[in-house]
Protein backbone atom coordinates (compact mmCIF):
# COMPACT_ATOMS: atom_id res chain seq x y z
CA UNK A 1 0.00 0.00 0.00
CA UNK A 2 1.39 3.31 -1.04
CA UNK A 3 2.08 6.09 1.46
CA UNK A 4 -0.35 8.93 1.20
CA UNK A 5 0.42 12.53 1.98
CA UNK A 6 -1.67 15.56 2.80
CA UNK A 7 -0.97 19.03 1.38
CA UNK A 8 -1.12 21.65 4.10
CA UNK A 9 0.27 24.63 2.15
CA UNK A 10 1.44 25.34 -1.39
CA UNK A 11 5.14 24.90 -0.45
CA UNK A 12 4.91 22.24 2.32
CA UNK A 13 4.27 18.50 2.15
CA UNK A 14 3.79 16.24 5.19
CA UNK A 15 4.83 12.59 5.04
CA UNK A 16 2.22 10.29 6.56
CA UNK A 17 4.81 8.20 8.48
CA UNK A 18 6.95 11.05 9.72
CA UNK A 19 4.78 14.10 10.11
CA UNK A 20 7.52 16.62 9.49
CA UNK A 21 6.95 19.51 7.17
CA UNK A 22 9.35 19.24 4.21
CA UNK A 23 9.71 22.27 1.93
CA UNK A 24 8.91 21.43 -1.63
CA UNK A 25 9.82 23.64 -4.54
CA UNK A 26 6.73 24.72 -6.36
CA UNK A 27 6.07 26.95 -9.25
CA UNK A 28 3.45 29.45 -8.05
CA UNK A 29 2.16 32.50 -9.80
CA UNK A 30 2.08 35.68 -7.73
CA UNK A 31 -1.39 36.56 -6.58
CA UNK A 32 -2.55 40.11 -7.07
CA UNK A 33 -4.60 41.52 -4.21
CA UNK A 34 -7.63 43.44 -5.31
CA UNK A 35 -7.26 47.09 -4.57
CA UNK A 36 -9.63 48.37 -1.93
CA UNK A 37 -12.37 50.64 -3.23
CA UNK A 38 -12.13 54.30 -2.42
CA UNK A 39 -13.84 55.09 0.84
CA UNK A 40 -14.76 58.63 -0.05
CA UNK A 41 -15.74 60.53 -3.16
CA UNK A 42 -13.96 63.70 -4.22
CA UNK A 43 -15.55 66.87 -2.94
CA UNK A 44 -17.32 69.31 -5.25
CA UNK A 45 -15.22 72.40 -4.58
CA UNK A 46 -15.78 74.08 -7.95
CA UNK A 47 -16.32 77.83 -7.44
CA UNK A 48 -16.82 77.19 -3.73
CA UNK A 49 -16.03 80.77 -2.74
CA UNK A 50 -18.43 82.18 -5.32
CA UNK A 51 -21.11 79.71 -4.27
CA UNK A 52 -20.86 80.90 -0.67
CA UNK A 53 -21.13 84.45 -1.99
CA UNK A 54 -24.28 83.44 -3.88
CA UNK A 55 -25.70 82.07 -0.62
CA UNK A 56 -25.17 85.44 1.05
CA UNK A 57 -26.58 87.43 -1.88
CA UNK A 58 -29.72 85.27 -2.01
CA UNK A 59 -30.33 85.62 1.72
CA UNK A 60 -29.76 89.39 1.58
CA UNK A 61 -32.17 89.84 -1.36
CA UNK A 62 -34.94 87.93 0.41
CA UNK A 63 -34.42 89.59 3.79
CA UNK A 64 -34.29 93.11 2.35
CA UNK A 65 -37.65 92.60 0.60
CA UNK A 66 -39.56 91.53 3.70
CA UNK A 67 -37.78 93.41 6.51
CA UNK A 68 -39.69 96.75 6.29
CA UNK A 69 -43.15 95.13 6.27
CA UNK A 70 -42.40 92.71 9.11
CA UNK A 71 -40.80 95.46 11.16
CA UNK A 72 -43.94 97.61 10.88
CA UNK A 73 -46.19 94.71 11.91
CA UNK A 74 -44.01 93.64 14.86
CA UNK A 75 -43.84 97.21 16.13
CA UNK A 76 -47.62 97.64 15.92
CA UNK A 77 -48.26 94.43 17.89
CA UNK A 78 -45.85 95.42 20.65
CA UNK A 79 -47.08 99.01 20.93
CA UNK A 80 -50.67 97.80 21.02
CA UNK A 81 -49.88 95.30 23.79
CA UNK A 82 -47.91 97.80 25.87
CA UNK A 83 -50.58 100.48 25.53
CA UNK A 84 -48.35 103.01 23.79
CA UNK A 85 -50.60 103.01 20.72
CA UNK A 86 -53.41 101.11 19.06
CA UNK A 87 -52.62 98.58 16.36
CA UNK A 88 -54.17 100.75 13.64
CA UNK A 89 -52.54 103.91 14.96
CA UNK A 90 -49.09 102.33 15.01
CA UNK A 91 -49.53 100.97 11.48
CA UNK A 92 -50.57 104.41 10.17
CA UNK A 93 -47.61 106.11 11.83
CA UNK A 94 -45.09 103.61 10.46
CA UNK A 95 -46.57 103.65 6.93
CA UNK A 96 -46.56 107.46 6.93
CA UNK A 97 -42.88 107.44 7.84
CA UNK A 98 -42.13 104.80 5.19
CA UNK A 99 -43.66 106.86 2.37
CA UNK A 100 -42.63 110.33 3.53
CA UNK A 101 -39.11 109.50 4.75
CA UNK A 102 -38.24 106.07 3.29
CA UNK A 103 -34.54 106.27 4.13
CA UNK A 104 -35.37 106.92 7.79
CA UNK A 105 -37.50 103.78 7.93
CA UNK A 106 -35.40 101.48 5.74
CA UNK A 107 -32.14 102.22 7.59
CA UNK A 108 -33.64 102.24 11.08
CA UNK A 109 -32.60 99.87 13.84
CA UNK A 110 -35.92 97.95 13.90
CA UNK A 111 -35.68 97.16 10.18
CA UNK A 112 -32.03 96.19 10.56
CA UNK A 113 -32.97 93.72 13.30
CA UNK A 114 -35.56 92.05 11.04
CA UNK A 115 -33.00 91.93 8.22
CA UNK A 116 -30.55 90.26 10.62
CA UNK A 117 -33.19 87.75 11.75
CA UNK A 118 -34.34 86.47 8.37
CA UNK A 119 -31.08 87.09 6.54
CA UNK A 120 -29.34 84.96 9.16
CA UNK A 121 -31.98 82.23 8.91
CA UNK A 122 -31.83 82.05 5.10
CA UNK A 123 -28.03 82.24 5.10
CA UNK A 124 -27.79 79.33 7.55
CA UNK A 125 -30.02 77.16 5.35
CA UNK A 126 -28.16 78.19 2.17
CA UNK A 127 -24.66 77.55 3.49
CA UNK A 128 -25.76 74.17 4.85
CA UNK A 129 -26.99 73.26 1.36
CA UNK A 130 -23.66 74.35 -0.11
CA UNK A 131 -21.74 72.35 2.49
CA UNK A 132 -23.87 69.28 1.74
CA UNK A 133 -23.36 69.60 -2.01
CA UNK A 134 -19.61 69.97 -1.44
CA UNK A 135 -18.99 66.95 0.79
CA UNK A 136 -21.48 64.72 -1.09
CA UNK A 137 -20.14 65.72 -4.52
CA UNK A 138 -23.57 66.97 -5.61
CA UNK A 139 -24.40 69.75 -8.09
CA UNK A 140 -24.22 73.26 -6.70
CA UNK A 141 -28.01 73.59 -7.06
CA UNK A 142 -28.54 70.72 -4.60
CA UNK A 143 -30.99 71.49 -1.76
CA UNK A 144 -30.97 69.26 1.31
CA UNK A 145 -34.00 68.47 3.45
CA UNK A 146 -32.68 66.45 6.38
CA UNK A 147 -32.87 66.97 10.12
CA UNK A 148 -29.48 68.70 10.14
CA UNK A 149 -30.85 71.52 8.01
CA UNK A 150 -33.96 71.82 10.16
CA UNK A 151 -31.92 71.86 13.37
CA UNK A 152 -29.46 74.47 12.07
CA UNK A 153 -32.17 76.73 10.63
CA UNK A 154 -34.26 76.44 13.79
CA UNK A 155 -31.32 77.27 16.04
CA UNK A 156 -30.46 80.33 13.96
CA UNK A 157 -34.06 81.54 13.76
CA UNK A 158 -34.91 81.02 17.42
CA UNK A 159 -31.68 82.55 18.69
CA UNK A 160 -31.84 85.62 16.45
CA UNK A 161 -35.58 86.08 17.03
CA UNK A 162 -35.20 86.07 20.80
CA UNK A 163 -32.46 88.69 20.53
CA UNK A 164 -34.63 90.79 18.21
CA UNK A 165 -37.64 90.57 20.52
CA UNK A 166 -35.75 91.57 23.64
CA UNK A 167 -34.60 94.71 21.79
CA UNK A 168 -38.10 95.38 20.45
CA UNK A 169 -39.76 95.18 23.86
CA UNK A 170 -37.30 97.78 25.13
CA UNK A 171 -37.88 100.05 22.11
CA UNK A 172 -41.68 99.74 21.91
CA UNK A 173 -42.67 98.56 25.37
CA UNK A 174 -44.01 100.71 28.20
CA UNK A 175 -42.58 104.19 28.54
CA UNK A 176 -39.78 104.68 31.01
CA UNK A 177 -36.28 103.29 31.32
CA UNK A 178 -35.84 99.85 29.72
CA UNK A 179 -35.80 96.86 32.05
CA UNK A 180 -34.03 93.51 31.76
CA UNK A 181 -36.12 90.91 29.94
CA UNK A 182 -37.24 88.24 32.47
CA UNK A 183 -36.52 84.56 31.94
CA UNK A 184 -40.23 83.57 31.53
CA UNK A 185 -40.47 85.95 28.57
CA UNK A 186 -37.45 84.30 26.93
CA UNK A 187 -38.99 80.87 27.52
CA UNK A 188 -42.34 81.90 26.03
CA UNK A 189 -40.68 83.47 22.99
CA UNK A 190 -38.66 80.28 22.45
CA UNK A 191 -41.81 78.14 22.58
CA UNK A 192 -43.55 80.50 20.16
CA UNK A 193 -40.71 80.26 17.63
CA UNK A 194 -40.45 76.48 17.92
CA UNK A 195 -44.13 76.18 17.02
CA UNK A 196 -43.67 78.43 13.99
CA UNK A 197 -40.55 76.63 12.75
CA UNK A 198 -42.24 73.24 13.18
CA UNK A 199 -45.25 74.40 11.20
CA UNK A 200 -43.04 75.92 8.50
CA UNK A 201 -40.60 73.06 7.93
CA UNK A 202 -42.07 69.82 9.30
CA UNK A 203 -45.81 70.07 8.69
CA UNK A 204 -45.93 71.00 4.95
CA UNK A 205 -44.22 67.78 3.70
CA UNK A 206 -46.74 65.74 5.72
CA UNK A 207 -49.81 67.86 4.98
CA UNK A 208 -49.06 68.53 1.31
CA UNK A 209 -49.93 65.04 -0.07
CA UNK A 210 -53.16 65.01 1.95
CA UNK A 211 -54.19 68.35 0.48
CA UNK A 212 -53.26 67.24 -3.04
CA UNK A 213 -55.56 64.22 -2.79
CA UNK A 214 -58.49 66.51 -2.09
CA UNK A 215 -57.80 68.88 -4.98
CA UNK A 216 -59.37 68.46 -8.39
CA UNK A 217 -57.17 67.62 -11.36
CA UNK A 218 -57.65 71.12 -12.76
CA UNK A 219 -56.70 72.73 -9.45
CA UNK A 220 -53.59 70.55 -9.12
CA UNK A 221 -52.35 71.87 -12.46
CA UNK A 222 -52.45 75.41 -11.06
CA UNK A 223 -51.17 74.88 -7.53
CA UNK A 224 -49.80 71.91 -5.63
CA UNK A 225 -50.91 70.72 -2.23
CA UNK A 226 -47.38 71.28 -0.94
CA UNK A 227 -47.54 74.96 -1.90
CA UNK A 228 -50.88 75.40 -0.15
CA UNK A 229 -49.55 73.66 2.94
CA UNK A 230 -46.40 75.81 2.92
CA UNK A 231 -48.53 78.93 3.29
CA UNK A 232 -51.41 77.49 5.34
CA UNK A 233 -49.51 75.65 8.09
CA UNK A 234 -47.42 78.60 9.37
CA UNK A 235 -50.48 80.84 9.21
CA UNK A 236 -52.73 78.38 11.05
CA UNK A 237 -50.27 77.82 13.90
CA UNK A 238 -50.53 81.53 14.75
CA UNK A 239 -53.82 80.73 16.47
CA UNK A 240 -51.74 78.92 19.09
CA UNK A 241 -48.48 80.86 19.05
CA UNK A 242 -50.07 84.33 19.25
CA UNK A 243 -51.36 83.96 22.87
CA UNK A 244 -47.92 82.66 23.86
CA UNK A 245 -46.37 85.74 22.24
CA UNK A 246 -48.82 88.09 23.97
CA UNK A 247 -48.25 86.43 27.33
CA UNK A 248 -44.49 86.86 26.97
CA UNK A 249 -44.97 90.54 26.19
CA UNK A 250 -47.30 91.01 29.16
CA UNK A 251 -44.83 89.36 31.54
CA UNK A 252 -42.32 92.02 30.47
CA UNK A 253 -44.78 94.93 30.39
CA UNK A 254 -46.31 94.10 33.79
CA UNK A 255 -43.68 92.32 35.87
CA UNK A 256 -44.85 90.18 38.76
CA UNK A 257 -42.73 92.23 41.17
CA UNK A 258 -45.07 95.16 40.55
CA UNK A 259 -47.74 93.29 42.49
CA UNK A 260 -51.42 92.89 41.77
CA UNK A 261 -50.93 91.08 38.43
CA UNK A 262 -52.55 87.66 38.55
CA UNK A 263 -52.61 85.04 35.80
CA UNK A 264 -56.32 85.73 35.41
CA UNK A 265 -55.48 89.39 34.67
CA UNK A 266 -52.87 88.32 32.14
CA UNK A 267 -55.28 85.93 30.44
CA UNK A 268 -57.90 88.70 30.19
CA UNK A 269 -55.42 90.93 28.35
CA UNK A 270 -54.26 88.10 26.09
CA UNK A 271 -57.85 87.20 25.17
CA UNK A 272 -58.64 90.84 24.44
CA UNK A 273 -55.80 91.17 21.90
CA UNK A 274 -55.81 87.59 20.61
CA UNK A 275 -57.76 87.90 17.34
CA UNK A 276 -56.39 91.23 16.15
CA UNK A 277 -52.80 90.25 17.01
CA UNK A 278 -53.31 86.84 15.39
CA UNK A 279 -54.45 88.51 12.16
CA UNK A 280 -51.40 90.78 12.23
CA UNK A 281 -49.05 87.86 12.84
CA UNK A 282 -50.62 85.89 9.98
CA UNK A 283 -49.88 88.87 7.71
CA UNK A 284 -46.34 88.77 9.08
CA UNK A 285 -45.79 85.05 8.52
CA UNK A 286 -46.92 85.03 4.87
CA UNK A 287 -44.09 87.30 3.65
CA UNK A 288 -41.56 85.83 6.09
CA UNK A 289 -41.92 82.14 5.20
CA UNK A 290 -43.82 82.44 1.92
CA UNK A 291 -42.49 85.34 -0.14
CA UNK A 292 -39.08 85.49 1.53
CA UNK A 293 -38.47 81.77 1.24
CA UNK A 294 -39.51 81.74 -2.41
CA UNK A 295 -37.27 84.69 -3.32
CA UNK A 296 -34.30 83.15 -1.50
CA UNK A 297 -34.81 79.80 -3.24
CA UNK A 298 -35.16 81.21 -6.76
CA UNK A 299 -32.31 83.72 -6.54
CA UNK A 300 -29.97 81.07 -5.14
CA UNK A 301 -30.93 78.52 -7.80
CA UNK A 302 -30.37 81.01 -10.65
CA UNK A 303 -26.96 82.03 -9.30
CA UNK A 304 -25.89 78.43 -8.70
CA UNK A 305 -26.89 77.40 -12.23
CA UNK A 306 -24.56 80.08 -13.60
CA UNK A 307 -21.72 78.85 -11.38
CA UNK A 308 -22.15 75.15 -12.26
Amino acid sequence: MKDESTVLAPALRVNAKTPVAIPVATTQQPVEMASEPELSQPWNTKNLGLRLGADAVSAACAASMIAPVISIIDRSIMENTSGRSTLAGSLKTSLRTLFSHPSTMLFSRPVALIFMLYGGTYLTANTLDTASSTVRNKPSTFVSSGTDKFAASSAANVGLCIYKDQVYVKLFGPSGPPRPVPLPTYALFTLRDCLTIFASFNVPPLLGPVVSERLSAEMRRKVSGETIAQFAAPAAVQLFSTPIHLLGLDVYNRPTTAGGVSWADRWTLVRKNWLISCAARVCRIVPAFGLGGTVNMKVRRNLMEKLS
